[in-house]
């Protein structure tokens, strides 16, 4: 199953994503007499995208039936960010090691390496990615995003999917050029506004059938600059979702970025994609504040 949240009579909702259009839960709830929430978070966050996801799978066929005429088509769909208001949001530094040697950097192998951002970074399909007036080497980043459905302290990694909301595509952004003054402004140097893009679409577990086996690509205007599967990870998904446990309690919403096979210096007027094998693509401008 695929949801995603998409701007409906002027207000971001959660919408079911069908293979003939998307559905808003708004016309899911008054077309069935239903009273699922209306917002991906809150679905997330209640523990409810499980029950919803069941309810759909059961009676699919009657709810394209009902509401075939309130389908969005694809094309016209206007995607927000997934939600604006994790809780948190973890990002992995240097989890490729041909990354690592990008940067001429030696990869961890012990820990993850890992920050956090704050929420005030997202943004969604199409927004524009802002260079800030103290950078002038700004990097863009595609990376799978682990989100996280039910809270979860002091896991296994083989505890890990049954806690697990599902993946969705993700662009992380540097100033590399203030992080390279010294290592000690790493949260500064990612936590500029616009500096973390967050979906089109949430893809729940069971459509994804070997996570180590998806590729990831960083694209620029169209051409692939750098690509990976999640096998070469040093740190995997699951593994780092343990890890994050172990260390303060994870909540339905939180977000695990995992990683980049590859970072590019961005300029005004260029245009970034995150690519993940069988995921709907991430693609956001990238406007320099300085032009």
């Amino acid at each position: 199953m695929r949801l995603a949240t998409i701007l409906y009579q002027e207000k971001e909702q959660a919408s079911i994503v069908f293979y003939e259009g998307l559905l808003p839960v708004k016309l899911l709830n008054e077309r069935l007499n239903v009273l699922w929430p209306t917002d991906l978070f809150e679905l997330v966050k209640t523990e409810k995208l499980e029950a919803l996801i069941d309810f759909i799978k059961e009676k699919e066929e009657m709810i394209l039936l009902k509401t075939s005429s309130d389908l969005i088509p694809h094309q016209e769909v206007n995607y927000g960010p997934l939600y604006r208001h994790p809780g948190k949001i973890w990002g992995i530094g240097l989890n490729y090691v041909e990354h690592a040697s990008d940067l001429h950097e030696v990869a961890p192998n012990t820990e993850p390496a890992s920050f956090m951002k704050p929420d005030t970074t997202i943004i969604g399909q199409g927004d524009a990615i802002e260079i800030p007036y103290q950078s002038y080497r700004t990097t863009a980043e595609a990376e799978l995003g682990i989100i996280i459905g039910k809270e979860c302290k002091n896991i296994e990694p083989e505890e890990v999917p049954n806690v697990i909301a599902g993946y969705t595509t993700i662009i992380d952004m540097t100033a590399e050029d203030i992080l390279e003054k010294n290592p000690r402004y790493l949260t500064r140097a990612k936590s500029f506004d616009t500096f973390f893009s967050f979906g089109p679409q949430l893809v729940t577990i069971d459509e994804v059938e070997d996570i180590s086996k998806l590729q990831v690509s960083t694209v620029i205007n169209g051409e692939v600059h750098r690509k990976n599967i999640v096998e070469n990870m040093t740190f995997k998904p699951m593994d780092l979702v343990s890890f994050h446990s172990k260390v303060m309690t994870l909540k339905p919403g939180d977000i695990i970025s995992t990683g980049t096979p590859g970072a590019i210096k961005v300029s005004d007027g260029d245009v970034v994609e995150c690519h993940i094998d069988g995921f709907t693509s991430l693609v956001n401008p990238v406007k320099d504040l300085k032009v």
